[in-house]
C-alpha cells in the first residue's frame, strides 16, 4: 500500500483583501449615514495551489498582480480573507500550539531587498542566532558554532560575523538573509524576488546557492519573480498570475514551449533571446488595472488582443488543457 505525501503548502480559494481604515471626516459621515463606501484592495482573488515536497513553484506575474502578498499569506505574515492555507495536509487555523510553532519555523521568507530586511543595528551574529535564542533550538553554548556554520554554507567566512549589515555588498546581505532563513532548519522558502536589487553577475550566484541549498536540505521553494530567465532556471513548475489569479499553471517546459494563455505568451515574448534578436520588441498593450477596481469577467481582457464579448462578461475557470497543463481562458472552448 502506497503512503500518501500530502504537500508541503496546499492554498484553497485564498483570497487576501485590505480595507482602508476610515479616517475620523468617514467616521463621524458614517454616523451620518453619509460615508462612501470603504476602499478595497483585491490583493489575491481565489487562488488554489499545491507545492509538493522538494518542487520548485515559480510564481510570475508584473509588479502589481499580487504575488507577493500570496506569498506573505504563505508564510504566515498575513492572513488570508478567505480560502484555507494548508501546512502539510492541515489548515493552519486548526493546528495545536505545538503544530503551530513547527509552521511557524517551517516556513521562512527571504525578502526581496536585503538592506532592508536585515536590522541595522545588529551584528551577524545577532540577526542569526536570535531564533536560536527565542525559541531554545540550541544550547546557548552551541549558538556560535551553528551561526559560522550558517556562514560557511551560503559561503561567508566565520570573520563576517561581527560585522553590521551595511559593512556587506548586496550580495553578501542577500546570502546573509538566506542563512538568517535557514538557520530554524524550515521545509519550505517563501523567495520574493529574491534577486531582484542584484547586480546581474551576483544573481546568477545567489540562484545556484538557492540550488545547492535545495539539494542538501530537501527544500521546498515558492519563488516569486518578475523574471521569466531566472524562474526558467530554477523552477519545476510555473504558476501565472494576472491581478490577483492564476491564469496558469505547468510544467515549466510545458509554460516555455507551448504556452496557453495570451498573457503567458505575451511575457514569453518579451523574453531577451539571442535568437531573436532582430525582432521588433512589442510590450503588452496598457497597464495592469488597479486592484481598487479590477475589470469585470476576465481581467486581462483589457490588454488582450484576443478578447471577445464573453471575456467582457465571464469569469474564465482554470481547467486542464493538457496533462498537469491548466490555463484560465475562454479561446480553450471556441475551437471548433
Amino acid at each position: 500500500m502506497s503512503h500518501f505525501t500530502p504537500p508541503v503548502i496546499e492554498l484553497r480559494n485564498v483570497h487576501k483583501r485590505f480595507i482602508k481604515k476610515q479616517d475620523l471626516i468617514q467616521r463621524a459621515l458614517q454616523l451620518a449615514g453619509k460615508a462612501p463606501e470603504p476602499r478595497t484592495v483585491y490583493a489575491v482573488n481565489g487562488v488554489s495551489l499545491a507545492i509538493q515536497p522538494g518542487e520548485v513553484l515559480g510564481l510570475v506575474g508584473e509588479s502589481g498582480c499580487g504575488k507577493s502578498t500570496l506569498g506573505r499569506v504563505v508564510a504566515g505574515l498575513h492572513r488570508q480573507t478567505e480560502g484555507e492555507l494548508l501546512y502539510q495536509g492541515t489548515p493552519v487555523e486548526k493546528l495545536n500550539r505545538k503544530d503551530k510553532l513547527a509552521y511557524t519555523l517551517g516556513v521562512q521568507m527571504v525578502f526581496q531587498d536585503p538592506q532592508a530586511s536585515l536590522n541595522p543595528r545588529q551584528r551577524l551574529h545577532q540577526i542569526l542566532g536570535e531564533a536560536l535564542y527565542v525559541h531554545r533550538l540550541a544550547p546557548a553554548a552551541d549558538i556560535p558554532v551553528c551561526i559560522d556554520q550558517a556562514l560557511a554554507e551560503v559561503g561567508l567566512a566565520a570573520e563576517y560575523r561581527d560585522r553590521l549589515p551595511h559593512q556587506l555588498s548586496g550580495g553578501q546581505r542577500q546570502r546573509v538573509g538566506i542563512a538568517r532563513a535557514l538557520m530554524v532548519s524550515p521545509k519550505f522558502l517563501v523567495c520574493d524576488e529574491p534577486v531582484a536589487a542584484l547586480d546581474v553577475s551576483i544573481q546568477a550566484q545567489v540562484i545556484n546557492l538557492f540550488m545547492d541549498l535545495r539539494a542538501q536540505h530537501g527544500l521546498t521553494y515558492l519563488f516569486i519573480s518578475h523574471d521569466l530567465g531566472v524562474v526558467r532556471h530554477i523552477s519545476d513548475r510555473v504558476a501565472i498570475m494576472y491581478l490577483g489569479k492564476i491564469v496558469e499553471i505547468a510544467s515549466t517546459e510545458d509554460i516555455f514551449d507551448r504556452a496557453n494563455h495570451p498573457y503567458t505568451q505575451a511575457l514569453i515574448a518579451e523574453v531577451p533571446n539571442i535568437e531573436r534578436r532582430k525582432r521588433v520588441f512589442v510590450p503588452i498593450i496598457g497597464e495592469i488595472p488597479s486592484p481598487l477596481t479590477p475589470p469585470s469577467g476576465c481581467t486581462f481582457h483589457p490588454r488582450c488582443p484576443h478578447a471577445m464579448a464573453r471575456c467582457r462578461e465571464e469569469v474564465p475557470q482554470l481547467e486542464g488543457v493538457a496533462p498537469d497543463h491548466w490555463s484560465a481562458c475562454h479561446l480553450n472552448h471556441t475551437a471548433a
